[in-house]
């Protein structure tokens, strides 16, 4: 019998997870750098909090059990309906806003293929109670923020006001949203257009909804576009609110660009809405995505504005890669000590343990020939060889710089010094 792991999961190796693992502590840095605090919900949840949020169509998207009580269970597709669920059931009464953020997996029974698995990891945050633009703005500004932490070059962000949207297709006697702003997000505009004849939607009012969602560019110049096409009080509030978050983010120096047709496709989204592309992903090059949006009343809270986003952790690593950003290279590929015979194995064992309180550090533990054993260090990438042989009786070693191939005899009691400073 052959045992393999299941389609759409993978094995991450050390090398995997020494970039994964760089990749997630800038992330949290910055979260935190923020005023974030992370959050860690199960991986199970009940099924009806995720249809709740996403409807019944998700259904066939999640991998779902019964258990042992007769409970349907679901391994969670995301992340923000378990923390807006945790914060509904036990943080509601702390002073707002709360932060929150997250750095963990999840599940969805989907066709995998490059940047999509059927286990992935998301990374991201919730900023619950603040309902002013500012906080719009400063959400955005973290998002950005990690990339460029991450020195990731090619990438675009996009801002859109999903409110300005569900205010036009109400003026068009349009209540039941869900399925435009799906088609919307889905860039299906043939199928959009016959939605819209469908109910009535005149040909003038069809046409001016096909030029709003196709407006896009310049930030001052692409919001003027959009008022001049209006007088409806609610919508010109709805792009007054808009223009005062650009206005933040303006001061905030993060670069992007307006863009109307981004919908997000989920019923939550009630204003500013904001996607950041990959390009050299391709047709999987979303990343980043999140918006303001109401959900706390969905899951038996009070109303609570909230603003947050998810960034695709899988889909990040690849973007690096692409944009030749060397993830862990700025870690602490450290010491391998090698004891040239089975006589002083118990000295370099002592240096082992001393060197391992300030440094990463390995001891050869195959007893191979010193220069075999250098080798391995070197096609390791560690960057030192403490020598351990016949000079231990006096106290000293020899320390091999593995990239400079200097090699030198000293004493053991400035072997700290040495390997933290390069000072001997």
């Amino acid at each position: 019998m052959e045992f393999t792991r299941p389609r759409g999961t993978r094995d991450f190796f050390p090398e995997d997870m020494e970039k994964r693992r760089w990749v997630e502590a800038k992330i949290r840095n910055t979260f935190e750098n923020f005023g974030y605090g992370e959050i860690l919900t199960p991986t199970f949840e009940h099924i009806n909090l995720i249809t709740a949020k996403s409807g019944e169509d998700i259904v066939e998207h999640l991998y779902t059990f019964v258990d042992r009580g007769k409970r349907k269970l679901v391994l969670r597709p995301e992340l923000t309906a378990p923390v807006m669920r945790a914060y509904v059931n036990e943080l509601q009464s702390q002073a707002k806003p709360v932060k929150l953020y997250y750095i963990a997996n999840c599940f969805r029974y989907e066709r995998p293929q490059s940047g999509r698995y059927r286990e992935f990891w998301q990374a991201g945050i919730e900023l619950i109670g603040s309902p002013g633009a500012e906080a719009e703005a400063e959400v955005i500004a973290l998002a950005y923020t990690i990339l460029k932490n991450l020195n990731l070059k090619d990438f675009t962000m996009h801002i859109g006001n999903i409110g300005l949207l569900r205010k036009f297709l109400k003026n068009l006697g349009i209540t039941e949203q869900s399925n435009f702003l799906a088609l919307i997000d889905k860039k299906e505009h043939d199928e959009l257009e016959k939605q819209l004849k469908f109910y009535g939607v005149k040909a003038e009012d069809r046409k001016l909804f096909f030029k709003i969602i196709s407006l896009k560019g310049n930030t001052r110049e692409t919001v003027a576009r959009v008022r001049e096409f209006f007088q409806d009080k609610e919508i010109l509030k709805e792009i007054d609110r808009f223009e005062e978050t650009l206005n933040y983010i303006d001061n905030l120096g993060v670069d992007y660009s307006v863009n109307f047709g981004i919908a997000r496709g989920l019923d939550y989204y009630t204003g500013m809405v904001f996607e950041i592309y990959a390009q050299k992903l391709g047709a999987e090059k979303q990343i980043c995505g999140g918006g303001s949006y109401s959900l706390t009343e969905t899951f038996g809270g009070k109303a609570t504005p909230t603003c947050g986003f998810a960034l695709g952790f899988d889909r990040l690593i690849l973007a690096l890669d692409k944009d030749g950003v060397k993830a862990g290279s700025d870690n602490d590929h450290g010491v391998y000590v090698i004891p040239v015979s089975k006589e002083f194995i118990a000295y370099a064992m002592k240096i082992t343990s001393d060197i391992r309180e300030y440094k990463v550090c390995e001891m050869e533990l195959k007893r191979r020939k010193l220069g075999k054993a250098l080798s391995y260090a070197s096609k390791k990438g560690f960057e030192y060889a403490v020598i351990v042989g016949e000079e231990i009786t006096d106290s000293k070693i020899s320390l091999k710089n593995l990239i400079s191939k200097e090699q030198v005899e000293i004493d053991i009691s400035k072997m700290k010094t040495a390997l933290t400073t390069g000072h001997r």
